[in-house]
């Protein structure tokens, strides 16, 4: 196959990125109002919070939930027994093959804890199940209606194991991410109150009013507009304003709105950098005052201008003022206007952390899918449009940007790991099979419907999809819909096979001899999965064209994706039919090689059967 790669036209090579449903939807809405005090010397913190929840739904509601989200951090928590059970544990987590949150003692460990909870002025049960608060209300909310719920809290931030903690090893002091009592949210489906075992978050959408108040040295970032510069300095206030702190705190006031979640992170050390975008948000940026890192951080900032007008320009404009890049947590993990990543990294590594994160502000917090059902539909779709970006920005040049996509996941379905993309993500065997499906298998369900249905269709049904259901809380079906309604093809197979089931794309060319002066090709289906195929041919002269068998059950077919090659358009291939013969019209002696997908996009299992190449 390498030897040929000189003879074939990638479809890739011509790609261009173009720009960048259901009347009865309806969600839920909440405002939150929180005033909270941090002790940076224990790490424990008391807080209120006013919540005003409207019930948009065509239900009554007599329970709501709440997920405490830092009593996964203790020993014996169901996130500790998951970690010690599953065959493959995050490594992250481990301290010499043993759980590190097994290990944590009573000052390390994390917890939150609701101390009152009232609901309109009255009292309501309420009962905590690890990380999740069950609550019976006072009084059902009708469908409509809107009640406020009232509550203190307490917490103690744990020792940084996961995303979220204290003192992380890069030194951060604190990455306070999944840290309040957050509402679970309520759709078409009933309530999502997942306990936290391992994966990511959903959330209602809200306005958020937050007040931090922590030692005065510390400078605080993340989600969020700042309300209150000239009281808290740090080069935040207006140039030239005197600011006079009386005590041994600052309260920081932010507000956030239109969002589903809020993130902050504070250490005294924390250079604060910003970069005003002509057409774009204000870009902040949080990194550690060490030497070691501060070159990378600084080449950062333009990088990460170049990734939000990428993203803007190819999904659709961002819709925030403000976007905050923060050293904290674990790695990298997305939050409402804001990212934590690791610092502490080669450049290329930081620019693609930087990269996939920021992706997030598109895929999961402006269209924020259920991660815990559809995770592939956040990481898959960030994976897809961050590995263009980088092809971009960071000038790679790759004939195929998502070549490690299909690296991953031919290496998932030889492995026999692979579940179905619908399974539930904390119900995975192993890592390995859920990062390989929700990443790589989630990336190629975009790449491959461009093999379907043409790449400026993919675009423009990313753009559309984006516009339609951004601020919400779209499911597989919405993409798949805008998809067929961009292309004018049916796209349920497609969906169905990918997303539902473990069925391997596998066509292989059966046979090819010559028939009356010309040449007769027999395709074979071995996979059970159906796929229409492109097929180019090589003539003993070099000259090349292309051959299209639509699937039948498309009901319509994609514009040729080689416009400078001459194609011929073939009798519809019906799945059911294992075989298919077509007819090429030069004897066999003039066909040098015949080639199944010549763009790879296709994550046909089996290359090897998919070339035929004449004898010298």
């Amino acid at each position: 196959m390498k030897s040929l790669q000189s003879l074939f036209v990638f479809f890739l090579a011509g790609v261009s990125l173009l720009s960048a449903q259901n009347n009865s939807y309806w969600q839920q809405h909440v405002d939150y109002t929180m005033d909270v005090a941090m002790d940076v010397k224990t790490f424990q913190y008391t807080g209120t919070q006013k919540l005003v929840y409207t019930n948009n739904s065509p239900d009554v509601l007599n329970r709501v939930y709440y997920h405490l989200y830092f009593n996964a951090f203790q020993p014996g928590s169901e996130m500790d027994a998951r970690l010690q059970s599953v065959k493959d544990p995050d490594g992250r987590m481990m301290d010499s093959k043993k759980s590190r949150i097994a290990s944590l003692s009573e000052s390390e460990m994390g917890y939150l804890h609701v101390e009152t909870l009232s609901q309109d002025g009255q009292g309501v049960t309420f009962n905590e199940e690890g990380t999740i608060l069950v609550v019976d209300l006072a009084k059902p909310i009708p469908s409509g209606g809107k009640t406020t719920l009232e509550m203190t809290f307490k917490g103690q931030v744990p020792l940084q194991i996961r995303r979220s903690g204290r003192n992380s090893r890069e030194d951060v002091a604190l990455s306070m991410s999944q840290w309040y009592p957050k509402l679970s949210e309520y759709d078409f489906e009933g309530w999502h109150p997942n306990p936290y075992i391992a994966r990511e978050f959903h959330g209602v959408w809200g306005d958020f009013d937050v007040k931090l108040t922590l030692d005065k040295n510390y400078v605080v970032g993340g989600t969020g507009y700042l309300q209150n510069p000239n009281e808290i300095g740090h080069g935040y206030q207006t140039p030239g304003t005197q600011v006079k702190t009386k005590g041994k705190t600052l309260t920081w006031h932010f507000k956030a709105p239109n969002v589903h979640d809020f993130m902050w992170a504070a250490d005294p050390e924390y250079i604060h950098d910003t970069v005003k975008m002509a057409d774009g948000p204000t870009l902040h940026f949080y990194y550690k005052n060490n030497p070691e890192i501060l070159e990378n951080w600084k080449k950062l900032q333009p990088k990460t201008e170049a990734a939000m007008e990428f993203f803007s320009k190819n999904i659709g404009k961002y819709p925030y003022d403000q976007y905050s890049v923060v050293q904290g947590g674990d790695g990298g993990m997305e939050y409402a206007m804001s990212t934590l990543i690791t610092g502490n990294r080669e450049f290329p590594s930081l620019v693609g952390v930087m990269v996939h994160e920021m992706a997030h502000s598109w895929f999961q917090h402006v269209l924020a899918t259920n991660e815990s059902k559809h995770e592939w539909m956040d990481e898959g779709f960030t994976t897809f449009i961050s590995s263009l970006c980088m092809n971009e920005i960071m000038e790679q040049n790759k004939e195929n940007p998502f070549e490690g996509s299909y690296k991953g996941y031919y290496a998932l379905v030889n492995s026999g790991l692979e579940l179905p993309q619908a399974t539930h993500a904390d119900r995975y065997a192993t890592n390995f099979a859920y990062g390989i499906s929700a990443y790589s298998k989630g990336s190629i369900f975009l790449s491959q419907l461009g093999y379907v249905i043409g790449q400026d269709k993919l675009m423009e049904t990313v753009g559309k999809y984006y516009e339609d259901f951004k601020f919400k809380h779209p499911v597989p079906n919405d993409i798949k819909r805008t998809a067929e309604k961009i292309s004018g093809i049916e796209l349920d197979w497609y969906l169905t096979d990918w997303t539902q089931t473990t069925n391997t794309i596998d066509y292989s060319i059966k046979s090819v001899e010559a028939q009356d002066n010309k040449t007769k090709v027999v395709l074979e289906r071995i996979g059970l999965m159906p796929m229409p195929l492109d097929i180019l041919v090589v003539g003993a002269d070099g000259n090349q064209e292309t051959y299209y068998i639509p699937l039948r059950m498309m009901r319509g077919e994609k514009a040729n994706p080689y416009p400078s090659l001459n194609r011929t358009v073939l009798d519809d291939w019906a799945w059911a039919y294992p075989t298919y013969e077509f007819i090429i019209d030069k004897p066999l002696n003039e066909v040098q090689a015949i080639v199944l997908d010549p763009s790879q996009l296709m994550a046909d299992v089996n290359g090897e059967n998919n070339v035929y190449q004449s004898n010298p």
